[in-house]
């Protein structure tokens, strides 16, 4: 479980978040959703520590993360974060094997075992046909998997993504997060997702932290936070909810909120 207590950050002047606390227990995939500008990456970053908040702190089943040595820390939590990875000369398979680093002592060179678990994260996430192909070459969604497959590898129980779904089409949108849940649901890790599309965060999240202004406006699971009264203040649009092939699904009215704004 990934723990937050009173966390904070300011850029200059300017404060980004302020005495957010949040819980993100293993089995369930949890997702940071908000407008633009509301902290969700910058949250996550302080989740797994390459932000350090002057105030509160982020735990990482009961143990402070602050206070876990580095390679320790890595074998714990991986991240997957944007990455274009158009420069890398690697192959798809010693991009994954890269995943074994916090495993490996100084100067140590992967061996079989190694080997062995970076292609079962590749089958993991039905890429294994990808491995002698270099990481440059890949499509935006190819690239999303194999990326997932490294955190795998790394063989940590809590896995935090930054809207690992920007820039790919529908299908690699739903594939990839469906990856995503399965780790979670199938293999009982910890799972943060930052997300912008609050469908997919509706199919695929079973909790959500809602951010606006700086803290968190509501949290808990999908169906008591996904909900026009609580959505509609933060994100300035009216919204309606619906149900259709047993899925929550949200639709958008601009002009609604327009309306509303006019007669204020």
């Amino acid at each position: 479980m990934i723990g937050a207590h009173d966390l904070s950050w300011s850029y200059g002047s300017a404060q980004v978040l302020s005495a957010v606390s949040l819980s993100a227990p293993h089995g369930r995939v949890l997702g940071l959703i908000g407008p633009n500008g509301s902290g969700k990456t910058t949250l996550l970053r302080l989740l797994h520590g390459v932000l350090a908040s002057p105030t509160g702190t982020v735990t990482v089943d009961g143990d402070r993360l602050a206070a876990l040595p580095a390679r320790e820390a890595a074998r714990r939590v991986a991240v997957v974060v944007q990455e274009s990875g158009g420069e890398s000369a690697l192959t798809v398979a010693e991009t994954v094997l890269l995943g074994r680093s916090p495993h490996l002592s100084t100067f140590q060179r992967t061996g079989a075992v190694d080997h062995e678990i970076a292609a079962g994260a590749l089958a993991r996430v039905g890429a294994s046909h990808l491995a002698g192909r270099s990481f440059a070459g890949l499509s935006g969604g190819e690239r999303q998997r194999v990326l997932i497959a490294r955190a795998l590898a790394q063989e940590a129980t809590h896995l935090l993504l930054d809207e690992p779904t920007n820039h790919l089409d529908i299908r690699y949108q739903h594939e990839v997060l469906g990856i995503v849940a399965g780790l979670a649901h199938d293999l009982h890790r910890t799972v943060v997702v930052v997300l912008h599309d609050l469908n997919l965060a509706a199919r695929y999240c079973d909790d959500v932290v809602l951010l606006g202004g700086g803290r968190i406006a509501a949290s808990g699971p999908v169906e008591e936070v996904l909900v026009p009264e609580v959505l509609e203040p933060v994100y300035g649009i009216g919204i309606e909810r619906v149900r259709a092939g047993g899925q929550l699904h949200l639709l958008f009215h601009p002009h609604i909120r327009i309306q509303e704004d006019s007669r204020a």
